[in-house]
């Protein structure tokens, strides 16, 4: 077999066998990175606590606040002030040829743009089982108690102008990325139990921790001072002295609790 046929052998299967190689990287970067790991169980029906779902409002832009959004430059996404928009009533004359004026509504979180999303699955420590099998002969088992309430409270990582407003914003962009159920405040009742079992070997000491997941956003906020201009019977929003702010929070998610074992 002579060197040319072999350099073009080892081409053509090279050539067969690098689509099935991407194939292979195109889908580990296609894995959802939100995926709740087989450590991390929910604990909704088992909680002892009923916590309350809370599900952002969406607000539906009018034909009116639509008109007035796509006349800005800046995107405003801030649902609070989309239902003010909404509920503003402006219906200049149509005969007031030359008229002009503009109406001052305060300065507002117009919008927040994520950059970062990530999930810290033992953002807080809840609770620890044990048991002592230290004189035993035989594997024993161990199971999830909480041993009291526990309440897990997500925060904005810094200051900011309308922390209400911004906080609504960030948790609906993280909900949308995650597809988690989030909440910043979050309880495991007193007495929450799961049926999963871990086995402690004879003449060891086990132990089990209980953690609450949250999840960690960070970006940025824009602000701008709102004004509406009307000029005759034309009616369009004018935003002034916009400025950005970095912004990060930890929103933990609500009824599921990380597990860790371990044995000595």
């Amino acid at each position: 077999m002579n060197n040319k046929y072999i350099i073009a052998l080892i081409t053509i299967l090279f050539a067969t066998l690098t689509p099935f190689v991407f194939s292979a990287e195109e889908k580990e970067e296609k894995k959802d990175p939100y995926t709740v790991p087989s450590h991390v169980l929910d604990i909704a029906k088992e909680n002892t606590y009923p916590n309350s779902t809370e599900d952002e409002e969406v607000i539906e832009p009018s034909e009116l606040t639509k008109e007035l959004i796509d006349s800005s430059d800046v995107k405003i996404t801030n649902p609070n002030l989309i239902k003010m928009l909404n509920e503003s009533t402006l219906d200049p004359s149509p005969i007031a040829f030359g008229y002009r004026g503009m109406v001052f509504l305060g300065r507002w979180p117009l919008n927040y743009e994520s950059s970062d999303t990530n999930i810290n699955w033992e953002y807080q420590k809840i609770n620890v089982n044990e048991l002592n099998n230290l004189g035993g002969k035989d594997n024993q088992k161990l199971n999830y108690i909480q041993q009291e309430q526990k309440e897990i409270k997500g925060a904005l990582t810094n200051k900011i102008a309308n922390p209400s407003d911004v906080k609504q914003m960030i948790i609906m962009k993280a909900k949308q990325q995650t597809k988690l159920p989030l909440s910043y405040n979050t309880t495991i009742g007193n007495g929450t139990k799961k049926e999963n079992s871990y086995s402690v070997p004879a003449q060891k000491y086990g132990y089990l921790h209980a953690f609450a997941p949250a999840v960690n956003e960070k970006g940025q906020v824009t602000f701008g001072e709102v004004y509406i201009q009307l000029k005759g019977t034309k009616k369009s929003l004018v935003i002034k002295n916009v400025t950005k702010q970095g912004i990060g929070a930890w929103i933990p998610i609500q009824d599921h609790v990380s597990f860790s074992f371990e044995i000595k």
